[in-house]
């Protein structure tokens, strides 16, 4: 889903430290967490059990909701059709306006999944709007309890990262449940999350066959800046990212490999957005960044290339900088662990997984 024009208004952020949220939801339920939101002594993230056949998937909607009940069904026939049995959200068929219920309900769904020793993993049924809305609300000393693969793209970006921030434990960027996978996306998720390999690339193009006067088009690599670095994956959605900044759920910058997407902005907002996490200090932080896919940027009128605005806000970093992995919203997706170990290497245009991910 686009979003532009989704982030009008941004979490009322608590200060660090211990802090209470009691919100009450429609169906009079009420989430009530303390929680301490500093984050853990180490760096090191705590790991989630790998997937395999026969587990029990929780499925959730954060954020938005899909336009109706019966894309929720098939959401969860997709993660049958991986193997799992599917436990279905109290309050998932909710919706409000732009949001997938009150902020509570949601809130509610997301700790009684990490909270229920029968479900084994937790999946995003969509992106869309309102993840930051619930990051107060999240009992993250439950979640460090009992570390779960929790796997979502786009809004659920505040997810990964806040979790990982917070609580320790490794999330992953990846395919939400209401999509078919590609081949490529299965392969890529098959890899990661079922196999646990390593050492293994991540986000590389799809093979591609060329032939006299046909060559590969759409994903191509651009390196905007060469070297190698290793470091800690943090990222995911720009625009959530920027919305994360002065927040007690940002994470750690220093000396993390940065990916970032988006979809439906324009040149002058990514423009914004990168502007924002460079004046904030953050871009001078990491050992690298990875950039993904900006799909559906409209360029039209008299405006710069994402590949200039994208370059110029990298200059002078001194840290490798690629464009082009398969990381975004695409039908063709890998997944990347947050809180992972990787290798950039930006002559050579690859992003290789150096840790385990999944124990």
């Amino acid at each position: 889903m686009h979003r532009r024009n989704l982030m009008k208004s941004l979490l009322a952020a608590p200060l660090l430290g211990a802090v209470s949220a009691s919100v009450s939801a429609r169906t009079g339920s009420t989430v009530s967490v303390t929680t301490d939101y500093s984050a853990p002594a180490s760096d090191a993230p705590l790991l989630p059990r790998r997937l395999e056949p026969g587990m029990t998937v929780g499925l959730v909607t954060p954020a938005s909701n899909a336009w109706e009940d019966e894309d929720i069904r098939f959401a969860g026939d997709v993660v049958k059709s991986l193997g799992f049995r599917v436990k279905e959200g109290a309050n998932l068929y909710q919706r409000t306006q732009y949001l997938a219920g009150p902020d509570a309900a949601r809130a509610q769904d997301f700790n009684a999944m990490f909270a229920d020793p029968d479900v084994d993993a937790v999946f995003c049924l969509r992106g869309g709007y309102g993840t930051p809305r619930i990051l107060p609300m999240l009992d993250y000393d439950n979640i460090r309890r009992n570390p779960k693969v929790l796997l979502g793209y786009s809004d659920i970006t505040a997810l990964l990262n806040a979790i990982y921030r917070c609580s320790g434990v490794m999330t992953f960027h990846g395919p939400i449940a209401a999509q078919n996978f590609t081949d490529y996306t299965l392969a890529e998720y098959q890899k990661v999350l079922v196999h646990g390999e390593r050492p293994v690339p991540l986000g590389a193009p799809p093979a591609f066959e060329s032939a006299p006067g046909r060559v590969e088009r759409e994903n191509r690599i651009t390196r905007f800046a060469g070297g190698r670095a290793r470091g800690r994956l943090i990222g995911g959605n720009l625009t959530l990212m920027a919305s994360l900044v002065g927040t007690p759920f940002e994470p750690d910058y220093r000396d993390k490999i940065l990916f970032l997407e988006d979809v439906g902005e324009p040149p002058y907002r990514v423009d914004r957005m990168l502007t924002q996490l460079w004046l904030a200090g953050k871009l001078q932080q990491v050992a690298g960044i990875v950039f993904g896919k900006f799909t559906e940027a409209d360029t039209d009128g008299n405006t710069f290339s994402i590949e200039h605005v994208l370059r110029e806000r990298c200059a002078g970093l001194g840290v490798p900088v690629v464009r082009g992995l398969m990381i975004g919203h695409i039908d063709d997706q890998t997944v990347v662990p947050v809180g992972a170990m990787a290798e950039l290497d930006g002559d050579a245009g690859t992003l290789v997984l150096r840790d385990r991910v999944v124990a």
